[in-house]
């Protein structure tokens, strides 16, 4: 397979030069989206090939598109399989071993797997880090001296307003994930909040 397959046409002829920078700029674009949001550039960047490829991809094309390393792309796909981004699809003629893979489109079932997931998780723990330290501070309070006492205080009031903007975030996520089977994201102009 040569690399003129992602750059031509079905009958050979070459596609327009903007269809080739479109495709770049939205691969780079996903790579640095995915490592703003703490997940690897390749991530981003195998989605956005897959997300654009009309056709599922196997890993060695994946590899080829992206002149990246065969490990790297296949260790990325699982976690994006994990994630409920890409799956594996059986292609007819598609050679018996090879693996092929197209990209979830329904945009919010992926933010429902991220959110129910990864995000849901982090915030959970942080609830129970601040859980712990603030009994940890209660519990040692009454034996501090009155300097250590006046600061476990102010360690107090901090990390309760922190558990409390982490509270919110929680009902946040949790309340967005009940609706997110009701929302028609393509009708969204605006989204007001009373």
């Amino acid at each position: 397979m040569s690399e003129s397959r992602f750059k031509a046409n079905g009958d050979g002829s070459k596609r327009d030069p903007t269809l080739e920078t479109a495709q770049e700029s939205m691969l780079d674009g996903l790579g640095q989206l995915s490592d703003y949001f703490g997940f690897s550039k390749v991530m981003g960047q195998l989605y956005g090939a897959l997300l654009l490829s009309v056709d599922p991809l196997s890993l060695d094309d994946l590899v080829e598109l992206l002149d990246i390393s065969k490990a790297s792309v296949s260790m990325n796909l699982r976690t994006l399989e994990h994630m409920g981004m890409v799956r594996q699809v059986w292609v007819r003629g598609g050679g018996g071993r090879r693996k092929y893979y197209e990209a979830e489109t329904d945009f919010l079932q992926i933010i429902s797997n991220i959110l129910a997931g990864r995000e849901m998780r982090d915030v959970d723990r942080a609830l129970h880090v601040m859980e712990e330290n603030i009994d940890r501070l209660s519990d040692a309070m009454p034996m501090m001296s009155v300097d250590d006492k006046e600061l476990a205080e102010l360690y107090l009031d901090r990390i309760r307003r922190m558990q409390s903007l982490f509270r919110f975030a929680q009902l946040v996520i949790t309340s967005v994930l009940a609706k997110v089977g009701e929302l028609d994201i393509e009708g969204v102009s605006e989204i007001r909040i009373e």
